[in-house]
């Protein structure tokens, strides 16, 4: 146990500049949704604002979906997009689109928290930190790690390719530690689903019809 935690130490401290430079780069996502929500004209926010009180609305009514059903959607969903990050580490050239998912991510994030609060003023805030907060307090390192893997197995790959070094470690080794790394990242990122469904979903809901009744 002290060992793996000390190759995790040492792993981070190795590649901090790369950490750093994917957390950076999901906060920019993070802050330019927010941006896009500020540049928005008044009738493109209600024609949002329409699809969201209809949802509002079928959540109230208790038309929404189950938790079951909100647990393997997002599951399915999580696991989805840490496969593509996972599948474009493996080639150099697919480095700019790990950037880039990450990124949207981030943007995706911005947004929906940015449009909430823009829209429900303090209660969009309470109902974002209920809804969206606890499964993003997973998901946000899960992707960022993701991201950071995915770069660091394409530019170990990279460096491989252009090295004239005659004896080489084999590559089969980092690839066995950044096919388990992606494992442990999907097995967590269940966690976040359960989290999601259970927490958020019934958070979401209790708070939403608190609106309605008054």
């Amino acid at each position: 146990m002290y060992n793996k935690r000390t190759l995790l130490i040492d792993h981070v401290r190795e590649h901090a500049t790369i950490y750093i430079f994917m957390t950076i780069l999901f906060l920019t996502g993070i802050i330019f949704g927010a941006v896009i929500v500020n540049s928005m004209n008044f009738i493109q926010k209600q024609d949002l604002f329409f699809y969201l009180e209809r949802f509002f609305g079928e959540l109230s009514a208790g038309e929404q979906a189950d938790n079951n059903t909100v647990l393997k959607n997002s599951f399915f969903y999580h696991a989805k997009y840490l496969l593509m990050l996972f599948v474009l580490g493996l080639s150099v050239i697919g480095l700019p689109a790990v950037w880039i998912l990450l990124f949207l991510k981030g943007m995706v994030v911005g947004f929906s928290v940015g449009f909430i609060v823009n829209q429900l003023e303090m209660k969009g805030l309470f109902l974002a930190a209920l809804s969206i907060a606890p499964q993003n307090l997973l998901v946000i390192p899960i992707y960022i790690v993701a991201g950071s893997l995915s770069m660091i197995f394409s530019l170990t790959l990279l460096g491989k390719l252009f090295s004239r070094k005659i004896s080489q470690p084999p590559v089969l080794q980092p690839l066995g530690k950044y096919v388990m790394a992606f494992v442990s990242l999907i097995a967590i990122s269940l966690a976040a689903a359960v989290l999601e469904a259970y927490v958020a979903n019934e958070a979401m809901e209790m708070m939403v019809k608190s609106f309605y009744k008054q």
